[in-house]
């Protein structure tokens, strides 16, 4: 319901509790959207969230109604016909009106709004006095004669300007002369279309116009409200000097006063026109971004890590040890002198895992040997990350976007050190084959196997030497057993050699796999704290943005 026409169905009534909730979603969405926001629209919704709050909790039932014009438009003569008297100071030509002048219908105190409004000149209108020809009472109207919008003086602009901006009832005045000015339209009637539930059209002065002229003037001036995004404003003839359209227009002040919803509804007004200035800034929905799930990033911050260099090495490393503990007894020490390929890179303490704490990892010794990620590599990293911004903020506004392109760069000398934690704290061990012990034990039985016949030879030579009595030698048919346990022996090494090295090589691929897996699943915990889980923040910011503006936009 429209406060100024009773029965007509414009807007529905304001409560205070949906001024309030909507003021606050405001509110939030200016916290929330931060820096994202444009700041002059965020300047223009934090006054706004500051007048609901300043009158909401001004005690009383007033309605502030502001009559606003041209210079000439007969404003203060109209002020004073309402009033019933000589309050406001008429002038033929020029600005008379330099300060807000009130008038205060009621015997309800009107002071502290007054001080609010910042108006000192103020008149107490009579119990008794109402408009001729109106039904209802004007108590609590307090009526405001502003100076001209379009004075030549700017500090009265200015002041017409501050007043209208805290008014819950406008009432432009025009004259037939003026009634088409763009200053009136474009920067007031025309800003405020939104206001058109407590807007008010007085064409003023039509006792100067034939009955016919007032009818086309009228006709001319809805069409242009119209223009101005009020379709279905009224348009009231009023004349000073006759009273012609002063029972309509006393009559529209009364409704006003009597619905006391004219301060919620302009409020509102407020509330959906900051909101929506605000509106164009957020997109009307976020891309997922899910964590963990960007391969093409975990896979090139695996490379500037590092990652390919330490599956390698130990890919080599698991070739060495299983050399080590399952080759040729006689030849595993030549392994000993070679260096380990993870010890080289500082990835082996020998324990089998690495623990390393932060305060290690931020030292110089702390860090792994690993070399510096090449220029392609760190191509590749700034290539992942820009193809996430653009992902995720290509839809959103341009001060999102940024956020997001932003968030999704972290510093590259604390990304670096992320990664080579990630690296260090990973485990690349894993449980010791068992086969490798099984083999290891078989390769030392034919060891022993091999120096029993060799051992078991030169005894035998040795007591030939020394023309000792022969002993009979025991035979596996032409070939003596000594020579058999020697010779077999160390051929049965070799060829178990042989094979533990193949299964070395399938055992080595596999366990590369699984540290692999391991260190993708490191660095993509580093992707999603590091990168993705800012881009989501700024996402979910720009959601809360968008449901607080939404629930604003309600009132």
């Amino acid at each position: 319901m429209s406060p100024l026409r009773m029965g007509g169905a414009k807007v529905s009534s304001v409560t205070a509790e949906a001024l309030t909730a909507a003021s606050g979603s405001l509110g939030a969405a200016l916290t929330s959207g931060g820096d994202q926001l444009p700041e002059a629209q965020v300047q223009r919704a934090r006054g706004v969230v500051t007048k609901v709050a300043e009158r909401t909790a001004l005690v009383g039932g007033h309605t502030v109604v502001a009559l606003a014009g041209a210079t000439g438009s007969g404003k203060s003569s109209l002020f004073n016909a309402l009033v019933g008297g000589d309050v406001a100071t008429v002038g033929a030509r020029r600005p008379t009106t330099s300060k807000p002048t009130a008038a205060i219908w009621g015997d309800e105190p009107a002071g502290p709004l007054l001080d609010w409004l910042d108006v000192v000149s103020r008149h107490h209108v009579p119990g008794d006095s109402k408009v001729e020809g109106t039904v209802g009472s004007l108590d609590g109207l307090v009526l405001l004669d502003l100076p001209d919008f379009d004075s030549r003086e700017t500090a009265h602009r200015a002041e017409a300007e501050r007043v209208l901006n805290l008014v819950d009832v406008f009432v432009w005045v025009t004259d037939p002369q003026k009634y088409a000015d763009a200053r009136l339209h474009d920067d007031y009637v025309a800003a405020l279309s939104t206001h058109d539930a407590v807007t008010i059209v007085v064409l003023n002065q039509v006792d100067r116009l034939s009955d016919a002229d007032v009818e086309r003037c009228v006709s001319d001036l809805k069409r242009l409200m119209g223009r101005d995004g009020m379709p279905d404003a009224t348009v009231i003839p009023t004349s000073a000097r006759s009273g012609r359209g002063l029972d309509v227009l006393g009559q529209r002040l009364s409704n006003a006063v009597s619905g006391a919803n004219a301060a919620r509804t302009r409020l509102g007004a407020d509330v959906r026109q900051a909101t929506a200035g605000l509106r164009t800034a957020v997109a009307d929905s976020e891309p997922a971004v899910k964590a963990k799930g960007e391969g093409e990033l975990v896979d090139a911050l695996a490379r500037a890590a590092g990652v390919p260099t330490v599956v390698n090495a130990v890919e080599r490393d698991y070739r060495m040890q299983a050399v080590d503990r399952t080759g040729w007894p006689f030849t595993r020490w030549v392994q000993r002198l070679r260096p380990r390929p993870l010890r080289r890179l500082r990835l082996d303490d020998g324990r089998g895992s690495v623990t390393v704490s932060d305060a290690d990892v931020r030292s110089v010794l702390g860090r792994s040997s690993l070399p510096p990620p090449t220029p392609a590599a760190r191509a590749a990293v700034d290539l992942a990350t820009r193809r996430l911004a653009d992902r995720a903020g290509s839809a959103l506004p341009t001060l999102w976007g940024d956020a997001v392109d932003a968030a999704a760069t972290p510093p590259g000398h604390a990304m670096a050190d992320a990664l080579d934690q990630a690296v260090i704290s990973t485990s690349l061990r894993s449980r010791t084959p068992v086969w490798w012990r099984a083999v290891g034990v078989a390769q030392l039985l034919l060891a022993l196997v091999a120096v029993a016949g060799l051992v078991w030879l030169l005894v035998l030579m040795l007591l030939g030497w020394l023309q000792f009595p022969s002993i009979e030698t025991p035979m596996w048919g032409p070939l003596p057993w000594p020579f058999v346990l020697l010779v077999g022996g160390l051929l049965a090494g070799l060829l178990l050699a042989m094979v533990s090295r193949f299964l070395a090589g399938i055992g080595a691929r596999r366990r590369a796999t699984v540290i692999n897996g391991r260190l993708r699943d490191s660095i993509a915990t580093v992707a999603d704290e590091r990168i993705l889980a800012p881009v989501a923040a700024v996402l979910e910011r720009h959601r809360e943005t968008r449901q607080h503006l939404e629930a604003a936009a309600k009132v």
